[in-house]
Formats: C-alpha cells, sequence, structure tokens
C-alpha cells in the first residue's frame, strides 16, 4: 500500500472501524515499519458515522442477500446489477434517519 501514496506526502491517516482483526499483530508490525503511516480507529458502536455503512446495507440486500455464488464472476455481475438499479432510483440520502415512502 505504502507504493501508492506518493513519498511527498507527510503522514497518512487509514480510518479502520473496530474490526478486532485491524488490531492484530501484522497491522500494528506495519504501523511500526511504515512510520508515516497512523491508524485512526472509529469509536466503538459508531457505524453511523461511517458513511459507507448505509451503502453496504443497501448493497447487501440488493446483492447479496440470501444468494448463493459459485464464482467471483457472479458476485461482481451481483454487484454491477445493483449498483445499476441504485443509480437507476436515485433519491436524496438523508443521513442520519430512516426514510418513509
Amino acid at each position: 500500500m505504502d507504493w501508492w501514496v506518493p513519498t511527498d506526502v507527510g503522514t497518512v491517516y487509514a480510518i479502520l472501524d473496530n474490526l478486532q482483526a485491524h488490531r492484530a499483530p501484522d497491522v500494528l508490525l506495519f504501523s511500526l515499519a511504515y512510520p508515516r503511516w497512523e491508524f485512526v480507529f472509529q469509536p466503538t458502536y459508531a457505524a453511523y458515522r461511517n458513511r459507507i455503512e448505509p451503502w453496504w446495507k443497501v448493497l447487501r440486500s440488493l446483492a447479496l442477500k440470501g444468494r448463493r455464488f459459485e464464482t467471483w464472476e457472479q458476485v461482481c455481475a451481483a454487484v454491477e446489477k445493483a449498483a445499476a438499479y441504485w443509480n437507476g432510483h436515485k433519491h436524496p440520502f438523508v443521513w442520519g434517519r430512516r426514510r418513509r415512502h
């Protein structure tokens, strides 16, 4: 990952959720080996602050929930179809409360 970021960039902040794997020894060793990387962990029970979480919920319900896939290509096709559907039915997204129909 480090080679993706230009060397003239000082500190690189990686914002992570509280998944226990993000605190694994490998991750901590990475932070020691690459001191310009600083990990910022989201507070516990603060998924509402992570703006990608609502999209994951939509994606799971449109593309993944209740389905079985035999190949990676099938997963990709389901995600592309769900994204096309979502983009075809655009509406303003209101953060912090449920949308009433």
